[in-house]
């Protein structure tokens, strides 16, 4: 990415598969409170099991029949969201400041990547300023939701891909009643969570400013 002039490398890149939700949220605190001035940027592809997480300030009047997936409250911004397998979890772990990015920049960059790729399979997507995420036809395709600490970045964006959409229908999604959720897999794209992966990369790069 380059700011000013200044070069900065692009992230390093892993791919973690199918992980618990909390040991992963709790490896990107620690990430974000060790990291130094030269620490490099990562960027996590992952999915997780089921589990609903509610933001900082979300309502639980919103979780209406969790049944057996557990709920997990947590340190990011927004309400109500639901994780499984199927579902594409992209955690981008940057120092802003050194980016020279700000929150909205991020959100922004998160919902342009997925634009970019719904649109490389004749999929019109859009993102609304009202309420974050990525939407086709009134549909949500995926979420966002940000922590900044430190100056850096945790938590971030949900793609569903292939994954069962019926928890949605135990929560309001986002904290909105009755909000359709859709994935790649019913608009003529990807059902494959490493095709997603191989697809969004480069969008995801490019809408960052990484070179």
């Amino acid at each position: 990415m380059s700011d000013g002039g200044v070069n900065v490398p692009r992230p390093v890149i892993r791919r973690l598969g199918l992980v618990e939700y909390e040991p992963t949220w709790r490896a990107m605190q620690r990430f974000t409170d060790e990291r130094g001035p030269a620490t490099p940027d990562e960027i996590w592809f992952l999915e997780h099991p089921p589990v609903f997480t509610l933001g900082m300030n979300a309502s639980a009047a919103h979780v209406l029949a969790p049944g057996d997936i557990p709920v997990v409250q947590i340190d990011r911004g927004g309400q109500v969201t639901y994780h499984g397998p199927g579902q594409l979890v992209v955690y981008p772990l940057i120092d802003l400041r050194r980016s020279g990015l700000g929150i909205r920049d991020l959100v922004t960059a998160l919902e342009r990547s997925v634009i970019d790729l719904a649109a490389e399979y004749g999929v019109t997507a859009e993102a609304r300023r009202s309420a974050p995420g990525v939407y086709v036809e009134g549909r949500k395709l995926a979420s966002v939701g940000i922590r900044v600490r430190r100056g850096a970045s945790y938590h971030g964006l949900a793609v569903n891909v292939s994954l069962d959409l019926e928890p949605f229908g135990r929560i309001n999604p986002c904290g909105y009643e009755g909000l359709q959720m859709t994935r790649l897999a019913d608009l003529a794209g990807p059902a494959s969570i490493d095709v997603a992966i191989d697809a969004l990369e480069p969008h995801l790069m490019r809408a960052l400013g990484f070179s």
